[in-house]
């Protein structure tokens, strides 16, 4: 049963406190000063709740993921916070620019996701050295600087210097520019989503040279280029790949697809594919997700096509 109501003032209290979870309850109204007070509390979920207002600066560790949090996110808002590890404030109704003062380099999870926040990613954060989540999909987040009237990027160089980042997601903002090679650096990456932006360029082998990685989603983006011929040495564990809608996105579907063996959903729609479509793909036995739909792909039989895939 959910609970419902109001954070009374009496919650600042019970100052020997050190962890708090109220998660998925039907709480409401914003949260009183008086939990100022709770000077040991080093963890509070208060995700997936009705609390608004702005956001408070004296909590060690933050979980508001999903409430009704407006506002504008404070410079300062993680000054004096020195062991804060995550930060989740996704699906709120945050405002403005992220704030020019991170968090500090202890932090490995920052959850921005899902609000309206604008500008740009600042280069600062790439002084994060043991972040392993950044998540800012669903924002209005633009390119980084201007350079003699010259678009520098769209994500900040620094960004790839944090060797410890296994999820990189920044689907549905205003990125432009090309993904830089530099990419490549992040050896701990496990998720890649950059889908519906304005990124181009080519999309070239060490972008997805990341032998890690199990999801790639750069869906809805101007970016051109082919599948290599050994995608499956190139991305042994890929288990979602998501290249639909690319500008100039050509070539054939290779055989070596059949090495990705832990592959579930495969989009490659609306591309200018063209050739055969291999059989191998029967042998993608954890496959559950195929759409190759608007492409100019062809099959030597439907009926071979059908068989191959009773795999």
């Amino acid at each position: 049963m959910a609970l419902t109501g109001r954070i009374t003032r009496e919650f600042g209290n019970p100052t020997f406190l050190v962890s708090l979870d109220l998660e998925r309850n039907n709480f409401q109204g914003n949260l009183p000063q008086e939990m100022a007070r709770l000077h040991r509390l080093r963890f509070l979920d208060l995700s997936f709740n009705k609390f608004r207002g702005e956001v408070p600066s004296w909590i060690e560790f933050i979980a508001f993921t999903a409430n009704s949090l407006s506002g504008y996110l404070p410079n300062g808002l993680c000054n004096g916070l020195p062991i804060l590890k995550g930060l989740y404030l996704s699906t709120n109704k945050l405002r403005g620019h992220m704030p020019t003062s991170l968090p500090n380099s202890l932090i490995q999870i920052l959850s921005l996701s899902e609000n309206e926040s604008d500008g740009p990613i600042h280069s600062e954060i790439g002084r994060l050295s043991n972040m392993q989540k950044l998540a800012l999909g669903t924002n209005h987040f633009t390119v980084l600087a201007m350079e003699k009237n010259q678009i520098t990027g769209s994500v900040p160089i620094s960004i790839f210097n944090i060797s410890s980042l296994q999820i990189l997601s920044a689907w549905q903002n205003n990125l432009i520019g090309e993904i830089p090679k530099e990419i490549s650096n992040l050896i701990e990456l496990e998720e890649l989503v950059l889908a519906d932006n304005s990124l181009s360029g080519s999309l070239d082998t060490e972008i997805i040279n990341i032998s890690g990685l199990r999801i790639i989603d750069l869906s809805s983006n101007n970016l051109s280029g082919s599948l290599p011929p050994n995608l499956g040495s190139i991305l042994p564990n890929i288990e979602r790949l998501f290249l639909g809608s690319l500008t100039n996105f050509v070539g054939t579907i290779p055989h070596s697809i059949s090495n990705c063996s832990k592959l579930s959903i495969l989009d490659l729609s609306d591309n200018k594919l063209t050739g055969l479509i291999p059989n191998s793909l029967g042998y993608l036995t954890h496959l559950q997700y195929l759409n190759l739909e608007g492409n100019n792909l062809t099959s030597d039989s439907l009926l071979s096509l059908l068989t191959s895939l009773t795999n």
